[in-house]
Order: C-alpha cells, then sequence, then structure tokens
C-alpha cells in the first residue's frame, strides 16, 4: 500500500494512500483512537483562535480536537452537530452536505437546546481535515442557522483547495494524488 508519510507536531504517520475516484487519491488522516496526535495539534490550534464561546464539530472525527482545544480554552462544554436525529433531540436544525469521504448526501442536524445555547455566541467551527470545505460550509451554514457568530474555521489538515483559503486556520498542508 503506498503511503504518504505526515511530520505534524514533532509527530511521524504514515497516512495510507485512498482511492475516492478514478482522478482523486488523499492521504487518510484519521484521529480518532490517536490521543497523542489530538494532544499536540489541539494547543497549537487554540493559540491561533480568537475568543470563542463554543466549540462546535461536526460527528465524528473532530470529536477528540473539539474537546481538547474547548478544555484548552477553559470552556465547559462543546458543541457537535450530528449526521441522524437522536431520541433526545427536540425540533432540530438540519442541513444537506456532500462530504468527498462519504457516499452520497447527508445530513447534519443540531438540537434546538444546543440552537439556543450558541444564538448570539462566537463559535469556532473544527474539525481535522478540510478538503473541498463542503462538510465545513454546511456545519456554519446550520450554525448560522441557529443565530451564531462564526469567528473561525480550524483543522489540523488542509487538502486540495482548502489549502489556499484564507478564512481557515490550519497547521499543516496535505497533497491530493
Amino acid at each position: 500500500m503506498k503511503t504518504y508519510t505526515l511530520n505534524i507536531a514533532g509527530l511521524k504517520r504514515e497516512l495510507p494512500i485512498i482511492k475516492l475516484s478514478y482522478d482523486l487519491s488523499i492521504a487518510s488522516f484519521v484521529i480518532l483512537g490517536d490521543t497523542e496526535i489530538v494532544r499536540k495539534t489541539a494547543p497549537m490550534i487554540a493559540k491561533k483562535l480568537p475568543d470563542v464561546d463554543f466549540i462546535i464539530t461536526a460527528e465524528a472525527k473532530g470529536i477528540p480536537l473539539a474537546y481538547e482545544i474547548s478544555r484548552i480554552l477553559n470552556l465547559n462544554e462543546y458543541i457537535v452537530a450530528r449526521k441522524s436525529i437522536k431520541a433526545y433531540m427536540e425540533a432540530p436544525i438540519e442541513v444537506d452536505v456532500d462530504s468527498i469521504t462519504t457516499n452520497g448526501s447527508q445530513k447534519l442536524y443540531l438540537n434546538s437546546i444546543d440552537a439556543q445555547k450558541i444564538k448570539g455566541k462566537r463559535v469556532a467551527l473544527v474539525d481535522d481535515v478540510i478538503s473541498t470545505g463542503q462538510s465545513l460550509k454546511a456545519l456554519e451554514t446550520l450554525v448560522k442557522k441557529a443565530g451564531a457568530n462564526v469567528v473561525a474555521k480550524a483543522a489540523i489538515l488542509a487538502e486540495g483547495e482548502a489549502k489556499d483559503r484564507k478564512d481557515i486556520i490550519f497547521l499543516e498542508a496535505l497533497p491530493i494524488f
């Protein structure tokens, strides 16, 4: 299997190259279960963020990063946009999302209780990797529907056209293969 060597925050990871389509392959970066990479990169991202009231991420790979950044910033909670409606959700807000790493269209949902918490607040959207930006755009649309003010968008890595964007904070760029 072909791999890409990622060096970030003093750590080295061999990322498998995954073919997504005939003409698109990516280096697969998964932070779920990698406590060390979350622990080392979260402070670096936290330093780059403006003052925020909440960290928000989409289910699921951004969750450990959102937790750790929130802990570093002494925030008492963070918000997770879910990919399905849960029994506890009352009148959730929803948006459609298309991601290059997921087949077909999905939805993101924000519980009405969480929507009330972030209304009028400064929020930072975080994820592990930003590629096309479609997931990030959907998350931004969702929190704006709730009345939040998005003051930052951040990730550990950016790839493809995302690495050229000026409106996102990221630590390293990944090539597209």
